[in-house]
């Protein structure tokens, strides 16, 4: 079995700290519908048990939507974790880049060894149903200019947006060569635009030819909630053709991915849509990448 180093986790203690969107009242008409059904503690002993098959030897813990406040918390509880059961083995943490105060939390944060990276959600969509965010973050001045301060610290940016927001980020991020980016889920296409296909292509294209960044081929229940892999398959490879082999990683995104599957049903389709491919290639999308772009230092 090839190793698998999961670019995209998420863990949660609900006692422990305020998760917004994991609180009631739910609601079927938000993004990605109801969340209801993992709205419950999610820790180690459950990811191990979802990714038994899998052969996991590392994994990458990404901001998962706690309350603002709670930020460095958040980090602080993921590296006892970490010290104590062996993973997450780094953390994207969560800053608000248009923050007040975000140079003095981006120092705090990074002073966790075990924290690559940031992610700040900038899904932002003319239909409020869609939106993740009240206005298009990636336009206002005093965001880029947060943005811009990830390389003095030395983390990358796990970008989250969707297609039609990334010609207009083409330009800040061309200018900051030194901040490794990683997009999320495949760029999410949004299939119910007019030309969400072609949005989503041209963008992933504009950003492909930026060679710092890369992309991690998750979260297939945000492009369709029905996804079954002959829905999927020709999105990975495509993304696979743009980016190349090396800036590609492939990641479970559980529990979250798991509103629309079981994680399983996932990582089969994932290892059945790139069969064909060469070894090597395989070992670099499930493991080495992610190794290597979040600087883990696993020897795999």
């Amino acid at each position: 079995m090839i190793p698998f180093v999961d670019a995209h986790i998420h863990l949660w203690d609900l006692a422990h700290i305020r998760y917004d969107w994991l609180s009631p009242p739910f609601a079927e008409d938000g993004p990605n519908g109801s969340v209801e059904p993992i709205a419950h503690d999610y820790g180690v002993a459950n990811y191990r048990a979802d990714l038994a098959r899998w052969n996991v030897i590392g994994a990458v813990h990404v901001d998962a939507g706690a309350a603002a406040d709670s930020a460095l918390r958040e980090t602080q509880w993921l590296d006892g974790l970490a010290a104590i059961e062996g993973l997450p083995t780094g953390i994207v943490a969560f800053a608000a880049l248009n923050g007040p105060h975000v140079d003095a939390l981006l120092s705090v944060q990074a002073a966790h060894s075990r924290v690559k990276g940031i992610r700040h959600i900038v899904n932002w969509h003319p239909d409020p149903r869609r939106s993740y965010t009240s206005t298009d973050l990636t336009v206002d001045p005093q965001w880029q200019a947060g943005y811009g301060l990830l390389a003095k610290h030395k983390l990358s940016f796990d970008l989250q947006c969707y297609p039609a927001q990334m010609p207009g980020l083409v330009p800040l991020i061309e200018r900051h060569p030194d901040i490794p980016v990683i997009i999320n889920h495949i760029g999410m296409p949004v299939l119910t635009d007019a030309d969400g296909v072609g949005d989503w292509r041209r963008g992933m294209q504009a950003l492909a030819a930026l060679p710092h960044v890369s992309v991690k081929l998750s979260g297939m229940g945000f492009i369709r909630r029905d996804w079954i892999r002959e829905t999927i398959a020709s999105f990975i490879r495509e993304t696979i053709d743009m980016f190349g082999v090396d800036r590609c990683m492939f990641a479970s995104d559980t529990p979250t991915d798991k509103l629309f599957g079981p994680i399983d049903r996932y990582m089969e389709a994932y290892h059945a849509i790139v069969a064909d491919l060469p070894e090597a290639d395989r070992r670099a999308m499930f493991g080495g990448n992610a190794n290597r772009l979040y600087r883990l230092g696993l020897d795999i």
